[in-house]
């Protein structure tokens, strides 16, 4: 009798830690975040008027709502911003918990002064998106395919689309770069990626000072059982091995939540054109305000070869 009770005790001990395991790493409630509430931290609040002001001006721009369905049913939902007709389009992913007016303060602006319209997602479990699972860009991955083949139906295949992301949504955009991506797709940008979801998992297991195997175990199975996917399903590195669609890196060398080696990890494992740009002193998505004028011209460049690129191949 004592045996079996030391043996139920021990798979409830199992049951709850396999639950924090998911409910840290994965579950999101239903609830809006505040574009407005930046992260914690003194890289953030030297930044923290001007991102203020960016996020007021995304915020007062008006927009068409739209929205598609996931292949697993969940409702996803964005904001569509037009300049012109016939515009190249970019298709804006945001961060882990974070929100695209915020994420994207700097990166929505530079898109508009280039001319291009914008297409700024709520992922999966954010804002008002569907869904309570957060998979660190193995399902949003294929959300993105659908974001941009919703784009390239609507807006034809002559339009020019680039998938932008900031940390997950880099990730996200890396990751969907080796699945059947409409040919319009021309340039994939992406700040602050990390090289796989079970790497940066691991990386914040460790700076959290958590037995890092035994997080790991327990990690698994919360996306296994409650989240229904794997941590190995994909990842960026092997991604970007399976495209010739160009991508840009850009990353803070004082990242303290990715770090910039992933970025030059998953720069040396393209397969088709790549460019990597690091911003000394810049933190976690932080590049764009450390160094705009730097950043706008990076980001400029890219797009003007993508831009010719895509011109030349039709």
């Amino acid at each position: 009798m004592t045996g079996i009770l030391i043996g139920a005790g021990a798979l409830v001990l199992m049951l709850a830690a396999v639950c924090w395991a998911y409910g840290t790493a994965f579950y999101a409630p239903k609830k809006r975040k505040d574009v407005y509430d930046l992260p914690k931290g003194e890289q953030y609040e030297r930044h923290r008027e001007q991102m203020l002001s960016l996020i007021r001006k995304i915020e007062a721009l008006p927009f068409e709502r739209v929205s598609i369905t996931a292949e697993d049913g969940t409702r996803l939902e964005g904001r569509y911003y037009h300049l012109r007709d016939g515009a190249p389009l970019q298709i804006e992913l945001h961060g882990y918990r974070g929100a695209g007016s915020r994420d994207f303060c700097g990166g929505n602006a530079l898109a508009r002064s280039m001319g291009h319209n914008t297409l700024v997602v709520d992922q999966r479990a954010h804002g008002k998106s569907g869904g309570h699972t957060i998979t660190f860009g193995i399902r949003e991955r294929e959300d993105c395919l659908l974001w941009a083949e919703y784009a390239a139906k609507r807006f034809g295949a002559d339009t020019p689309i680039f998938l932008s992301g900031v940390s997950m949504g880099a990730a996200t955009v890396l990751m969907a770069a080796e699945l059947p991506l409409p040919n319009n797709v021309c340039g994939i940008v992406a700040d602050s990626p990390y090289s796989s979801p079970a790497a940066i998992i691991r990386k914040v297991c460790q700076d959290a000072g958590l037995p890092v195997r035994l997080s790991m175990a327990l990690v698994r199975v919360g996306a296994r059982t409650l989240g229904r996917f794997s941590l190995n399903e994909a990842d960026a590195l092997r991604a970007v091995e399976r495209t010739d669609i160009p991508i840009l890196l850009i990353h803070g060398e004082d990242d303290r939540f990715v770090p910039c080696s992933m970025s030059r990890e998953i720069y040396a494992r393209c397969a088709g054109p790549a460019f990597l740009e690091t911003f000394p002193d810049a933190g976690h998505g932080l590049s764009y305000m450390e160094d705009p004028r730097r950043y706008e011209r990076i980001v400029r460049t890219f797009t003007e070869y993508c831009l010719d690129r895509f011109e030349a191949q039709r």
